[in-house]
């Protein structure tokens, strides 16, 4: 059979460009196993992962409890659809919402999927709780946002590649810049018809920009003083990424609407989900929302054991420590570097920027090397490399991957 050939990595490559959509522009390698923090190529030359799937590898590649949960799970029922109810869709909702500390969750699949439903739910909450004229709701979004490429999330991207020959455009979103509380209050005050603040608390795509000191916990209050709903897009920050379980948890804010996806599963399935209290959430009702693989039981055991393994691994701790060591020794490498002038994240999702043009390509350049030495990572924006490496990963193993980085970026160095 066609599909169990053993490739090598000119034929994988082959095969991707000629019968592939072309809407990726993938690093040249081609993997094929996964193993902790570890992956291998087909040649079986093995690599630090330091893209984790966009953060959706927190728990390691192909954690033995995960996949454990999934074997089983799948030799006994895979799927039902919401026709009918199931014996783990119960059991992963109250699960997930004691865990986040809320009362509903809506199980989706992708994180596009789960910003969409997210969406829906604060706009009908707009309407029907804060009276909202119909056809008037507003929700206010960052520039420079990252959160999917749906026809409507890319209506208020601002990236021209994401939406460019893509309209017409949906309406209904007002556009700030990120980290301005002016801007954010300005909108607020101009605008009775806001439903919510859609927003990430670190923003990925865009470079792991992190906000100012507390800006999330005054665009919180802000939001409560005008009746609008806090939303908060953790689908890359969440899950122990950056040293605790939610990004937002760093200033202490409880968002209206929590959007999780990625890491919600390990990386071992599509799975995503948006969590809310009853006020909120009860604006839904059937056939308002659904999905026929959302809530899946396969998906619910193996959402279960990647949080289980997030909480028993204390993997947030470990992410805080970790990603303290990694700044600090790229910032003792940058204090006398010409190629990168900047390092910024927090746990491990961190970033650094090139010393050169978004329109230059030694980012990618670097990736490159930085692969051929053994470690795999991406350019984000141009000239920004974001390092974000499975948190099962451990203190002797970061020093030996910024050991690789630091020695990679010396190769540049003029």
């Amino acid at each position: 059979m066609a599909v169990l050939q053993k490739l090598t990595s000119k034929q994988a490559i082959a095969l991707e460009n000629k019968y592939g959509s072309n809407t990726y522009h993938p690093l040249p390698v081609v993997l094929s196993r996964g193993e902790g923090v570890y992956l291998w190529d087909v040649d079986g030359k093995r690599y630090y992962d330091f893209l984790s799937a966009y953060s959706a590898v927190n728990q390691g590649h192909c954690h033995p409890k995960i996949i454990g949960a999934m074997t089983a799970q799948a030799q006994q029922l895979t799927l039902t659809s919401r026709a009918f109810y199931n014996d783990k869709l119960g059991l992963y909702e109250k699960y997930t919402c004691e865990y986040f500390g809320f009362e509903k969750l809506l199980p989706m699949n992708s994180g596009a999927e789960a910003v969409e439903a997210a969406m829906k739910v604060c706009r009908k909450w707009a309407y029907e709780v804060k009276g909202v004229p119909e056809h008037q709701a507003k929700i206010i979004v960052c520039n420079n946002n990252f959160h999917g490429r749906t026809t409507t999330i890319v209506s208020f991207s601002s990236d021209s590649t994401s939406n460019k020959n893509f309209g017409p455009y949906s309406d209904g979103f007002i556009k700030i810049d990120y980290d301005n509380l002016e801007e954010l209050e300005s909108a607020l005050k101009s605008n009775p018809n806001v439903g919510g603040f859609l927003v990430e608390p670190i923003q990925g795509e865009a470079g792991v920009y992190v906000p100012s000191e507390g800006f999330l916990a005054k665009a919180k209050a802000l939001c409560e003083a005008y009746n609008v709903l806090f939303i908060a897009d953790e689908i890359q920050t969440g899950v122990a990424r950056t040293g605790k379980l939610l990004a937002v948890d760093h200033e202490n804010v409880r968002p209206d609407i929590l959007i999780l996806g990625k890491a919600l599963s390990g990386g071992a399935y599509p799975i995503s989900a948006v969590l809310a209290d009853n006020k909120i959430m009860d604006v839904m009702t059937p056939g308002t929302h659904g999905s026929t693989f959302g809530g899946n039981p396969l998906a619910a055991t193996i959402a279960i054991a990647a949080l289980e393994v997030v909480k028993d691994e204390d993997l947030a701790a470990n992410a805080d420590k970790l990603g303290k060591v990694f700044r600090s020794e790229l910032n003792t490498y940058i204090k006398t570097s010409k190629i990168v002038n900047l390092v910024r994240g927090k746990g491990l999702l961190n970033a650094i920027v090139v010393n050169d043009t978004e329109d230059s390509d030694t980012a990618w350049n670097i990736c490159l090397a930085l692969r051929d030495n053994g470690l795999l990572a991406k350019p984000t924006h141009g000239n920004i490399i974001r390092f974000a490496p499975p948190l099962v990963m451990n203190r002797e193993q970061l020093q030996e991957c910024i050991d690789i980085i630091t020695k990679t970026l010396t190769q540049f160095e003029p």
